[in-house]
Order: structure tokens, then C-alpha cells, then sequence
């Protein structure tokens, strides 16, 4: 290309567009959270333009604050726009024949959530296979407060994180059993870190029983939740809470290593282990 046809296309450059675009290309697997400071200086960037640029991405959920609040990391609008989303994480990678696994093991559909704000979004699925499954689709969000999925992405939360993410007391109403206010949902995360996983027999929608488990990353936060859920199906209580409830929190105990154990050897642990990856997704 001529340096003519370069300036002419460069004239219909929104240099602020490209300026956040440079932003989200620089997070990687091998590089998955940013300072403000380390972006400006990355991209030869001043500090006000990259806060300006950051605080924009955040309203629009492209980038989360990550552990501590000084770094940031790619959110979940990135998969909902055709980016890379989990590509620094590798989460859906890691998960997604061990969620093809719990689902034929048990006969119920698997998914795996992440966090978007007051949503949980839905990441990975296998449903069950029979005439009567789970209808959630990728990028299917629900409320947090409404699910067992959000409960076990919030288990953790403090009484100040809970109320930044709900400013005001009241919740809105889903089912008889949703917590109606904050002060509720805490008391329902109490009991859900005690236990480490939460049961749900109706409790976000009518006929659809559910068991789900948090995973973690390295540094023990809670970066996804996996569940099983079962629809008009016979599944008691005491399944719920036994076996089933055995089988969740071992698939996500078995995320969580390979999520740590793929951190420490800084990405490049062997992926052989994977092979049914590429099959799985067409189920």
C-alpha cells in the first residue's frame, strides 16, 4: 500500500476507537490482567486518556477490575461481541470436556457461568440428552441473586462488595423464593460457604432442579460456577445433596487444579488431556 492510500484511509481513523481497541488486544493468556500506569506506558498513551478509555470499557463491561481493584482483565461483553473472551483465562478450554463428562455421567445438563455485573452469563453447556433439557443457550444471562449459579459467583463476597453491587435493599422478585432483599441474600451466602455448593429445587424457574459449585483461580477467588440441572425429571433431595452433589463439586474441583496447575507452569501445560474439546462443542 502507498503511503497516499495510507493517508487516506488514516483520515477516517476515530483515533479514540482505535485507542480502545489497542487497549483490549493487549491482554492475553500469558498476560491476563493491566494496571492503568502499565497500559499508558505499553501504548505510549497519557494516564487521562487510559483512564478515560478504561472507565468507558468498564460501563460497558469490555474490562473488570480484578482482585484488589488496581489491574484490570477482560470481561464477559468481550464474548458477547466475537472477541477472545477467556482466551487469557482458558477457562471454557479446561472446562469443557469435564463438563461433557459430569453431563453423560449423571444424564442432567452441564453448564459453566461467569460474571457480568448483576448477571450471570453462560459460558458452556452440555445438555442432557433427552427430549426434555436444559433450553439455556451461550450467552444466556440470568440475575445472580435469582440463581444458584450468581450465589456461588458472589459466595465470597463481603457485606461491603454485596452492597456495592446492590446499592439498594430491595431485590427485584423472580420466584416465591427469591431473597427480596440484601440483607436476605447474605444470609442465604452464609449457608452457601459453609456447605461449598447450593441446591435449587424451583428455585429460579418451576420444574427445574439444580445443584451448583464455584471454581476457583489460583489465589482462591471465584471465577466461574458450574452446575447440573435437571428438568421435570424425578431427582431427590437426597440425590441432590449426595451424589450428584459429589459429582458437581468434583468436576469443579477439577477445573480449579487445572486452572492452577496451568498458572504455575505459566500456560504451557500439556493439553492432550483435551482431545474430546474439539468434539464436545458439537454435541
Amino acid at each position: 500500500m502507498s503511503m497516499a492510500e495510507q493517508d487516506a484511509k488514516s483520515r477516517y481513523i476515530v483515533p479514540a476507537l482505535a485507542h480502545g481497541l489497542a487497549v483490549l488486544g493487549l491482554f492475553t493468556r500469558d498476560r491476563p490482567t493491566w494496571t492503568p500506569p502499565e497500559i499508558a506506558q505499553e501504548l505510549a498513551l497519557a494516564r487521562a486518556t487510559v483512564f478515560r478509555l478504561l472507565q468507558t470499557l468498564e460501563a460497558s463491561g469490555y474490562v473488570v477490575r480484578d482482585s484488589g481493584g488496581r489491574a484490570f482483565r477482560l470481561g464477559p461483553s468481550v464474548l458477547n461481541r466475537g472477541f477472545a473472551y477467556l482466551a487469557s483465562l482458558d477457562l471454557v478450554e479446561v472446562a469443557r470436556p469435564i463438563l461433557k463428562r459430569l453431563r453423560d455421567d449423571t444424564g442432567l445438563s452441564s453448564h459453566m457461568a461467569v460474571r457480568d455485573g448483576r448477571d450471570v452469563v453462560y459460558v458452556a453447556r452440555f445438555p442432557a440428552r433427552t427430549t426434555i433439557a436444559s433450553s439455556v443457550n451461550i450467552g444466556t444471562r440470568f440475575p445472580v441473586h435469582a440463581t444458584i449459579l450468581g450465589r456461588m459467583l458472589i459466595c465470597d463476597f463481603t457485606d461491603a462488595q454485596l452492597a456495592e453491587l446492590y446499592p439498594d435493599e430491595q431485590l427485584p422478585r423472580v420466584t416465591e423464593q427469591t431473597p427480596r432483599t440484601r440483607a436476605a441474600l447474605a444470609a442465604l451466602l452464609v449457608g452457601d460457604r459453609a456447605r461449598g455448593y447450593a441446591t435449587s429445587q424451583s428455585f429460579f424457574e418451576h420444574g427445574v432442579n439444580a445443584i451448583a459449585a464455584p471454581v476457583r483461580d489460583a489465589q482462591g477467588m471465584v471465577v466461574a460456577a458450574i452446575n447440573l440441572t435437571a428438568v421435570d425429571a424425578r431427582v431427590t433431595v437426597e440425590d441432590m445433596n449426595g451424589l450428584l452433589k459429589d459429582e458437581v463439586l468434583k468436576a469443579s474441583a477439577e477445573i480449579t487444579r487445572w486452572i492452577v496447575s496451568d498458572r504455575d507452569d505459566g500456560g504451557h501445560a500439556d493439553r492432550s488431556w483435551k482431545s474430546g474439546a474439539t468434539t464436545a462443542a458439537a454435541d
